[in-house]
């Protein structure tokens, strides 16, 4: 999708307010000469800004307004190095809100709707951005955050909620839950938003089935407003972004080179019209790609990028190969004996790497015939084969956030 040029009139307004501002790439800019762009090629050739650039402004070194201004922070969801901290204008919350809001609409949520919200409150943009877009949108928000699964499933039934936003993770441990207590008659859950982790087709079918939802993704990062900036519609996976507030790029994540659409990348987002702390070209580090084409639902002013595949900082090195979580889950969700949840370990044991995958299964499989078959097929996909250990179906931990399915255990 070629930047327009109503969103190159806006990405100019940025500049100028990020030369005023002198905040870090407001400074790159000034001593690069930059002073505005007039053509797609030059806005190409525009640098681009990187989580780390974020890190080292701590803690409001990013903020292009007075700090008067600022009428809230948050920070991403990382647990290691220095905090990003994003500052937030009324605007900013507002925008952030609608576009929230927009999602919920595409859903086919309405005002009627009782919306159940598990994401977590606080620094993190989760359970503040699900809720501002339920209230903007008029629906009824019950806030209850992470955790606490009884007293979720009692609100669920006893506030009879129709809509459930969850991490991906969390979704199937309540659908677990409820499939065990026998109690899928009491909910009245229609339909499922969720974000925040990549979720594999296994694990989607798995929650649509045990819940009886229409199952929707939301796209967002904390460093461009948070959740919300996009979602699929009712015909696909794939998720519309709002290009009158961001616009999106794919790059080649080795080159920094832009790649045709339909073909595979980075995502890299330039905030079109935030105040507290603009973005542009941020490397997201998200692997997607934009799709060609109309959507059947009409609404094709906002592009299309295909379910996140990965993170190109996901990447595993063993053996001299280069593996992403991403080929794995792909490999594992090929056997239906397996359940969606998996882990894979990376330890060094007798002067080598290894990796080992456990996966989850029930007990009426060759569970031996079953470990080597799934040995055998990621050795032919990625050229060694993996220690695989299978285990019985709900031995793998659930979790009421983002499930961590990587340890690299070589480095401890």
């Amino acid at each position: 999708m070629q930047i327009s040029d109503v969103q190159l009139d806006q990405v100019n307004t940025q500049i100028g307010r990020l030369i005023a501002s002198d905040n870090f790439y407001g400074r790159r800019l000034r001593e690069a000469g930059i002073t505005g762009v007039s053509s797609v090629e030059e806005f190409q050739r525009l640098p681009f800004s990187e989580k780390q650039d974020l890190r080292e402004a701590y803690p409001l070194g990013l903020s292009a307004v007075p700090q008067r201004d600022v009428v809230r922070i948050h920070s991403s969801s990382g647990t290691t190095g220095t905090p990003v901290i994003i500052p937030y204008t009324q605007k900013d919350v507002e925008d952030w809100a609608i576009q929230f809001a927009r999602c919920y609409e595409y859903a086919g949520i309405t005002a009627d709707d009782r919306i159940q919200i598990t994401p977590g409150y606080g620094l993190w943009t989760a359970g503040i951005g699900f809720q501002a877009g339920a209230e903007r949108l008029g629906a009824m928000a019950i806030p209850m955050g992470p955790g606490n699964t009884e007293k979720q499933l009692q609100f669920m039934m006893d506030m009879e909620s129709t809509v459930l936003t969850a991490t991906a993770s969390y979704a199937l441990l309540l659908a677990e839950e409820i499939e065990k207590r026998g109690i899928k008659d009491k909910i009245k859950l229609r339909k499922l938003v969720t974000g925040s982790e990549r979720s594999g087709e296994k694990i989607r079918q798995r929650i649509i089935d045990a819940l009886g939802v229409e199952y929707y993704d939301i796209y967002g990062l904390t460093e461009v407003y948070g959740p919300g900036i996009g979602i699929n519609c009712q015909h696909g996976h794939t998720m519309h972004v709002w290009s009158d507030y961001v616009y999106v790029e794919i790059i080649d994540p080795d080159t920094g080179e832009l790649v045709p659409d339909g073909e595979w990348g980075e995502i890299v987002l330039t905030t079109l019209v935030k105040e507290g702390a603009p973005l542009i070209r941020f490397r997201t580090h998200d692997l997607s790609r934009i799709v060609p084409g109309a959507c059947p639902c009409g609404h094709n002013e906002h592009p299309r990028i295909d379910t996140i595949t990965g993170r190109s900082d996901d990447m595993m090195k063993i053996h001299g190969v280069n593996v992403f979580p991403a080929q794995i889950e792909e490999i594992l969700s090929s056997f239906p004996e397996l359940s969606s949840e998996y882990q894979i370990r990376l330890s060094h044991l007798d002067g080598r790497d290894t990796m080992r995958i456990y996966v989850e299964t029930n007990g009426s499989v060759d569970w031996e015939n079953l470990r080597m078959r799934v040995a055998k097929r990621v050795k032919h996909r990625i050229g060694f084969t993996p220690l695989v250990k299978i285990v019985e179906l709900g031995v793998l931990p659930r979790s009421e956030k983002k499930t961590r399915r990587v340890f690299d255990e070589r480095y401890d």
